[in-house]
């Protein structure tokens, strides 16, 4: 199973003012580490440090928030294309979704994902064989289950 990781959820493993969403982001990661292949974009790279640099508090020291950036990059990493732009396009007007959530949308099923844990979709909504996860609303998806 692919598993798509949103900004959201990622910048949740460092954010210690939230203890309980802390815990819950690893329990999802680390299920998605040991059973599943985690796929990540160019953008959730970029947010991700950027987000953790400046918007997170306490904020995580740059050089070790680009530390957290090489180790993600072990994960596969969608780069962004004149096409992908284009069909996030036609994404964000189809389905009335932000800019933003939208390009992880496209990411993410060009990336043939089964699952897309975020925060900014809705729990349970699917997009052909891509299903939205908010592991903070359900147990993460194990390999082989469902969460709908």
């Amino acid at each position: 199973m692919i598993c798509f990781f949103d900004t959201n959820i990622l910048v949740y493993l460092f954010d210690a003012s939230d203890p309980t969403r802390q815990k819950m982001a690893h329990t999802c990661f680390k299920e998605a580490l040991d059973q599943d292949t985690i796929v990540l974009s160019t953008q959730v790279l970029q947010e991700f440090y950027a987000v953790t640099t400046r918007k997170l508090r306490p904020a995580i020291a740059p050089l070790q928030a680009a530390e957290h950036v090489s180790h993600l990059c072990a994960f596969e990493v969608m780069d962004s294309t004149a096409h992908s732009v284009q069909t996030a396009i036609a994404l964000a007007q189809q389905h009335q979704l932000s800019w933003w959530d939208a390009l992880v949308l496209e990411a993410a099923l060009r990336a043939g994902a089964d699952v897309l844990y975020t925060e900014d979709f809705n729990h349970g909504q699917r997009f052909g064989s891509l299903t939205v996860v908010n592991p903070f609303k359900a147990k993460p998806v194990a390999a082989g289950t469902s969460s709908v």
